[in-house]
This record gives C-alpha cells, structure tokens and sequence, in this order.
C-alpha cells in the first residue's frame, strides 16, 4: 500500500514538473506591411529565432509599423518589434498628438539596426521635382499614425508646409500607394524605409519615377533622430544622381516583461546572424554590431546589455 502511495505521489510530481522542463516560449515578432522592409527582416529573425532557441515558438505579425508595433508591446502582444527612432522617442514621451495617449513605460531596446530614408517618390508626368512642387498635388503619407505618417509630418513642416496645402492626402501603406500611382491616380509617395524598398522597386520598374530631394537644410530644421543621407543613384531604375534626403535610425524593441535571458538570446542572435539578414533585405547590410548599443531613447534591455557587455560595447 506505502509502494503503491509512494508511486502515486511521484507520478504526480513528474506530472506536474513536466510542463516546467518543456515550457515554450513564444515570440511574437511585430513588423509592418508585407511590401515593406520590416516584414522580410522579421520574417528572417523569426526563423533564426524558431531555429536556434530551444523550446521557441515564432510567429511573425503583418502590422501598420511603428506605432501599433509598440502599442501591442506596451500590452503584451509582442515580444519584438521593430520601430523608428522618432516614434520610438513618442511612445517613451507619450506623445499623444503621435498616437500615444499614455507613456509606453514597458518598452525596451534590444539595439539599433538599420537607417530609414524618407523617399518621397512621384511620377514623372506629375511635374513633382521639389518639395515645394507637392502643393496642390495628392500625397500618400503612409497608413494612419505609423511612423511613416509622423515622418511625412515632419517633413512637410521643415519644408513650410501642412497637409492642407496638398491637393489630396491619401493614407496609404506602400503597396497600395504605388498601386494608385500606375493607375494614375495619385501623383506622389512618401514611403519611410531602407533603400531598396519593394515597393518602389515595382513602380520604377514599370514606370518612369522622379525621386524629390529633401535639401539639408530642411533636414536640420527638424533636428535629431532625423540626419541629412543620401539615396544613391541607381537605387531604382530612371534615377541616374545621387539624391538627398533625410534618414531616421530604426530599432528592435521589446517589453520589460521579456526574461533577461530570452532577451539575451534574442539580441545575440540579431547580430550574429547579420549574413542571414542581408539575404532577406539588401538593408541588412547597414545593420552594424558597432552601433546596435547606441542613441535609443529608451533604456536597453538588461539581456541586451548582457549582451553588448561580453562584446566589449558596453563598460
């Protein structure tokens, strides 16, 4: 009767330990739209991450980009995100005229990645060539608060302008933007990505483009996150010169609620698995070691800075 009490009770502790020694993590990573550079990025980690974490589950989220990426980690339904750096200053801020109606207090940065350039593209028959050309002519701004949408704001307000001097704002994500504009009904994109952007690669292709310059001294106007950069020629078929824009650096985010030692995981597995980036997005060569540390205006994650302490970037 004892043996068989005995054996009972060990059956139930193995039962109930089991869960423990096989508990899955899930990682839900939070990107932006499919025609965009965040979600092959993602969908890139996710696979690193589904592959070489044990006991992890991923699932990569289509999503309107920064913004709603970091709202969805303030509530714990994500555990990656990526973000640009302005939004991401807003969100610490809450700044709510960028869509944040309270400090995003969860927030934590895994590390810097690669430079956003606002490429503000429109078709050649438009007679778009400068800012100034914009006004009186229809817009996509990009969706509703994203952080495209907040960098089209600053923009235009660098260049003496609001959207009440355009001819027609549209509030589009990237695809749908390009797809108005070889319809002919829409003269202009600005779309806030890392060069090469798939969008735009479709539309140069298929028809002819003007890519707008943004002067540096529009760009110093707004100041920091944003910097003066240039898009290179040849970055889209039809543009044969260099030209100037604004960039704004992008960042992998994650929440407070993370453990130490997944978040660990995760920033380490970003930055040595750079080659596998670059396969999924020509931006993953701009993603630099060196840099990921710096600027956030968010605290780095104590897993991140376990991380960047055993590679000497951090004291």
């Amino acid at each position: 009767m004892k043996r068989t009490i005995f054996g009972a009770a060990a059956a139930l502790a193995l039962a109930a330990s089991a869960p423990c020694a096989q508990a899955q993590s899930f990682i839900n990573v939070l990107t932006g739209g499919t025609s965009g550079v965040y979600y092959p990025l993602g969908v890139a980690i996710g696979k690193i991450y589904g592959e070489k974490i044990p006991n992890v589950k991923t699932q990569v989220q289509a999503t309107k980009a920064s913004v709603e990426n970091l709202i969805l980690l303030q509530q714990g339904r994500g555990e990656l995100a990526f973000t640009l750096g302005d939004s991401l200053k807003a969100a610490w801020e809450g700044e709510e005229e960028a869509g944040f109606k309270t400090k995003l207090d969860k927030l934590r940065t895994i590390g810097a990645i690669y430079p956003n350039y606002i490429q503000i593209v429109a078709t050649a028959d438009s007679g778009i060539k400068t800012l100034a050309d914009l006004k009186g002519k229809s817009l996509s701004v990009g969706a509703p608060k994203s952080g495209t949408e907040l960098n089209s704001r600053a923009i235009l307000a660098a260049a003496g302008m609001s959207y009440k001097e355009l001819g027609k704002v549209e509030y589009l994500p990237f695809a749908e933007s390009v797809d108005l504009m070889k319809n002919r009904q829409l003269n202009a994109t600005l779309q806030s990505a890392g060069l090469g952007v798939a969008s735009l690669k479709d539309l140069s292709t298929s028809s002819p483009i003007t890519v707008v310059s943004v002067p540096k001294e529009t760009v110093d106007k707004i100041g920091p996150p944003f910097v003066a950069a240039t898009i290179p020629a040849n970055t889209y078929t039809g543009q044969d010169k260099d030209v100037p824009t604004a960039a704004v650096i992008n960042y992998l985010v994650t929440s407070s609620a993370v453990s130490d030692d997944l978040a660990y995981q995760m920033t380490k597995l970003v930055y040595e698995s750079l080659p596998e980036l670059v396969t999924a997005h020509a931006a993953g060569k701009e993603i630099k070691l060196e840099t990921a540390a710096t600027g956030s205006p968010v605290p780095l994650h104590p897993g991140a800075i376990r991380y960047y302490k055993e590679k000497g970037l951090i004291k």
